[in-house]
C-alpha cells in the first residue's frame, strides 16, 4: 500500500513539473503608432484661411 501512495505521489509530482511546453515563448511585436506630421493638417487649414484673408483685403480696398 505504502508503494502505491508513493508511486502516486512522484507521478503526480512528475506531472506538475512538466505542465508547461517545451517550446520557446512566442514573444509578439510591439504595436508602433505613429502620429501624423501636424503641419501637414495646419497647412490644409492655414493656406485656405491666407487665401480668403488676401480676398478680403482686396474686396475691401
Amino acid at each position: 500500500m505504502k508503494k502505491l501512495v508513493l508511486a502516486a505521489a512522484l507521478t503526480a509530482a512528475a506531472s506538475t513539473a512538466y505542465a508547461g511546453s517545451m517550446a520557446d515563448p512566442v514573444i509578439e511585436a510591439p504595436v508602433v503608432v505613429e502620429e501624423t506630421a501636424a503641419s501637414s493638417s495646419n497647412a490644409g487649414i492655414i493656406i485656405p484661411l491666407l487665401i480668403l484673408a488676401a480676398i478680403v483685403a482686396v474686396v475691401v480696398d
